[in-house]
């Protein structure tokens, strides 16, 4: 079963309105203080390094170029045919491929698991977007994705992050200006409980290997100057050996 329309056409419409200029979105900050950081700690548990990369959650391709300049072959994949244009437009070198996935949809993901084999995958806040009664397909999808060699690497916001993001929302100004839009699409963070994304990567038969705590700064910043940072969980998982 797939994502549900609505969920769909939130981010096809956030994506088609969104400035195309760089770090225009909340969450598209700078690889070095994304992808660069959360890779020296994901490749240390990388047992195949030449296996495919899938940046699952790809967005408008910020990390996933980065990705490729790291890795022989690299997958960009996201729901919103509107966000990936803009990677593809981003990337006229072509050093990533782009492909529309719906991770909540089975076979889709068996198909491209069909083409790659097994990869190592990307996971930059995807769990926490996704609607709950989709959490566990998406963990069960990157399940299939790593098959039996490859590793994932998911970060999302925490629960306190949830405290955070309530403070931007609803303070006298309203939302911060990267924010709104975020909010105005009905794609508002939803709340993952701290024990649950370990929880529903047991349940699809993935071991956890490392965890811990890092901020994921965004790309907006307080009345102060200083840098909105959420906090938020790590893991690294695949299959038992």
């Amino acid at each position: 079963m797939s994502v549900t329309s609505r969920y769909r056409d939130a981010w096809e419409g956030f994506w088609r309105e969104a400035p195309d200029t760089p770090h225009a979105v909340f969450w598209d900050t700078e690889p070095a203080l994304t992808a660069g950081r959360h890779l020296a700690l994901f490749e240390p548990h990388l047992t195949d390094p030449g296996l495919p990369m899938v940046d699952l959650g790809c967005g408008n391709g910020t990390q996933t170029r980065y990705l490729a300049d790291r890795f022989a072959h690299v997958i960009g994949a996201d729901l919103a045919t509107a966000a990936l244009d803009r990677a593809r437009r981003a990337d006229p070198a072509g050093r990533a491929a782009y492909r529309r996935l719906d991770a909540a949809d089975k076979s889709e993901v068996r198909t491209l698991h069909a083409e790659l084999g097994d990869a190592n995958v990307y996971l930059r806040g995807v769990l926490h977007q996704s609607e709950p009664g989709d959490r566990q397909k998406v963990a069960d999808s990157l399940a299939a994705l790593l098959g039996a060699r490859g590793r994932a690497f998911l970060v999302e916001p925490s629960e306190a992050a949830v405290t955070v993001l309530s403070g931007l929302a609803e303070g006298a100004d309203g939302p911060p200006p990267k924010l709104a839009p975020v909010l105005r699409h009905g794609i508002a963070p939803g709340t993952l409980a701290d024990d649950a994304l370990p929880e529903h990567l047991r349940a699809a038969g993935l071991t956890v290997l490392r965890r811990g705590e890092l901020p994921l700064i965004t790309t907006e910043y307080r009345p102060d100057g200083t840098r909105i940072e959420l906090p938020s969980i790590w893991l690294v998982a695949g299959r038992a050996r």
